[in-house]
């Protein structure tokens, strides 16, 4: 069953999809996970902050959010898929997932029949996402594995679309991170990135602001005790505050080399989704 009844990752003239993994030098790390050898230390304390919240990241995360996540990451699968993703023919669309973290982004693309790769730069989250693999409505269609998202282990064209969900925030240089994506990426498919932003109505936008860093942070230490619990959910409102939004996150988009960039604003603007098109002559 798919989340929309429109999105599909389907189409019947396509020929057999290639696996991704066989050129790209991962190599098997143990349960079900991948990683790349040698895989740069960049973003070390983030990544151990989330490496201790990993065991409680779903439940902070829906907790937070009021379960509007769930919906956020359905309009992403309709917006990536819209029109058959631009393609020709019938194998699984091929997902490159970015900063994949727990997996629920990749296995909602995988709900509606696409192959799915998740990547994290952290393996704990990554053991999280694998544990539910099995509990999953198509989590076969979902392999994970660790690697640096400014390094991406795969040759060009592997993808026919990549995605990041709030995850993009984390990578030490944004615009690389998205210029690899798109080069994974063939040309004419998709990049998609869903961030958090700040709404900017009068009434709505002061209130948010109030929750993000008063009320928040104190939820996520009380989930998810311990110091660097604590600390994770007081650099989730720091880096939404100084991170480029709407505009300016489409100039980066378009810096790192994607083009026809659009945004939609999601739920009053508390969060923003974000596309963009590899260009056909980038083959």
């Amino acid at each position: 069953m798919q989340e929309s009844g429109k999105e599909s990752c389907k189409d019947p003239a396509r020929k057999k999809a290639s696996d991704p993994f066989r050129s790209s030098g991962l190599i098997q790390r143990g349960r079900g996970i991948h990683e790349t050898k040698g895989m740069q230390p960049e973003g070390a304390k983030v990544r151990r902050m989330f490496a201790e919240v990993a065991p409680r990241y779903d439940l902070l995360n829906h907790t937070l959010s009021g379960g509007i996540d769930a919906l956020w990451r359905k309009r992403t699968v309709a917006k990536a898929l819209e029109g058959g993703a631009g393609l020709e023919g019938s194998a699984a669309v091929r997902v490159l997932d970015v900063c994949s973290g727990t997996g629920d982004l990749a296995f909602s693309f995988a709900r509606a029949g696409c192959l799915v790769f998740g990547g994290d730069f952290c393996v704990e989250m990554l053991e999280r996402g694998e544990e539910k693999r099995s509990s999953r409505q198509h989590g076969e269609r979902v392999r994970f594995f660790a690697a640096d998202a400014q390094r991406l282990p795969f040759a060009r064209d592997s993808f026919d679309l990549a995605t990041v969900a709030f995850g993009i925030r984390n990578v030490q240089d944004p615009v690389q991170g998205l210029r690899d994506m798109a080069r994974v990426v063939r040309p004419g498919g998709k990049v998609l990135v869903l961030e958090f932003a700040k709404p900017r109505t009068p009434v709505l936008g002061p209130l948010y602001l109030w929750y993000f860093r008063r009320i928040l942070p104190k939820i996520g230490s009380l989930l998810s005790p311990g110091s660097r619990g604590s600390k994770a959910y007081d650099y989730l409102p720091e880096s939404v505050m100084q991170f480029p939004e709407r505009e300016a996150f489409v100039s980066l988009m378009e810096e790192a080399g994607l083009e026809s960039c659009q945004y939609k604003l999601l739920s009053f603007g508390i969060a923003c989704l974000y596309w963009g098109l590899v260009p056909k002559g980038s083959g």
